[in-house]
């Protein structure tokens, strides 16, 4: 009898290995399908996917991670704010949400916000090279910011001038357009 149960124990065990395996198998398989539907530029069709998908399982990271891409790729920034930042709050731990909070506040020309954002991309993962290279893109646009402001309280400051000018030079845009050059999102949580 004891044979019996140890045999059914590890039945049970297995069966419920498998449905776990299974579990994450359709997950992953869910991901993968509206990942390519982000990649094929079908955002609509992604979000109602990936909204579909939190139903049931609304803690997922990845999946809300992908949901803040698509609502930044579909126009709707405040929507992606409000995702990237839960994120950050529910998941410290994750670096790429931090980094995409901060493309956003930098894309609306909160750099002070971009670089916290980063900073704390960077106290998480402090070999996330892509948040290093944000964050010099942010202090760029940071010191740009400064000139701005030297210059129009000495206009005839002749060492800020070229300075001004370096900083042009790295975004080839100058500084009246912030939005047009931002930083590198993350791509995955």
């Amino acid at each position: 009898m004891m044979h019996a149960r140890s045999i059914l124990y590890k039945s049970l065990r297995w069966l419920v290995f498998l449905g776990a395996l299974t579990a994450l198998s359709s997950q992953a398989d869910e991901f993968s399908d509206t990942s390519e539907l982000v990649r094929a530029n079908k955002f609509a069709e992604a979000l109602a996917k990936v909204d579909s998908y939190l139903v049931n399982k609304p803690a997922d990271p990845q999946m809300r991670f992908l949901k803040g891409v698509i609502q930044r790729n579909l126009g709707k920034q405040d929507e992606a704010i409000a995702t990237f930042t839960s994120l950050t709050q529910d998941y410290p731990e994750l670096a790429e949400p931090y980094n995409n909070l901060a493309v956003l506040h930098a894309a609306q020309g909160q750099y002070d916000k971009a670089r916290a954002a980063l900073e704390m991309a960077i106290r998480t993962n402090p070999g996330y090279a892509t948040a290093y290279e944000n964050l010099g893109d942010v202090y760029a646009r940071l010191a740009g910011q400064a000139y701005n402001k030297a210059l129009q309280l000495d206009s005839g400051n002749t060492f800020v001038p070229p300075k001004l000018a370096l900083i042009r030079e790295v975004f080839k845009s100058g500084l009246a357009n912030p939005g047009q050059t931002t930083p590198t999102p993350a791509v995955k949580p």
